[in-house]
């Protein structure tokens, strides 16, 4: 429980800290129009209560973590959880955030539009292919990691209990 209270601590340190610093560099303003009441069609771009809002990020964020977190801690250790916590700092809330702003600045792009973009059509379909290849492989991670968990938990004897 100790490491436990001093992630939650180093999170919440980490919030008000590095969240902090990051907010400052995007400097967002909140008179500035969101693409979903700038752009508003009814079908892309649709204004949302704030507890809808605030339910599909909890989604996006707490979905993989309590299925993977622990069957990672258990398979690396100690250095799951440091980077379960100094990753979610430092590279997860960070990158979340900042995309997320940068698609708001471009009309609510989403990255491979922003590739192109910025970065030319080649980089567009280089990114497109990189988004399918990754969700291809978080399917089969999704599939593959609790079905070997599984297997070596019920020492290779799977077969027997799907029977």
């Amino acid at each position: 429980m100790v490491t436990f209270f001093i992630s939650m601590a180093l999170l919440i340190i980490g919030y008000f800290t590095y969240g902090k610093f990051m907010d400052k560099l995007f400097s967002p303003k909140n008179e500035r129009a969101t693409p979903a009441r700038a752009l508003h069609d009814g079908v892309d771009y649709v204004p949302m209560h704030q507890q809808k809002k605030a339910l599909i990020q909890l989604l996006n964020i707490a979905g993989a973590g309590p299925i993977f977190g622990p069957i990672m801690g258990a398979l690396f250790g100690p250095v799951a959880f440091l980077w379960i916590v100094l990753g979610s700092i430092f590279a997860g809330g960070v990158h979340d955030y900042l995309t997320g702003m940068i698609s708001i600045r471009n009309n609510g792009s989403h990255l491979p539009q922003l590739a192109g973009k910025f970065l030319g059509n080649l980089s567009q379909h280089l990114v497109h292919a990189f988004a399918l290849s990754l969700l291809v492989l978080v399917g089969t991670v999704f599939i593959t990691t609790p079905a070997s968990l599984i297997d070596i938990l019920l020492g290779g004897n799977v077969a027997y209990c799907i029977i």
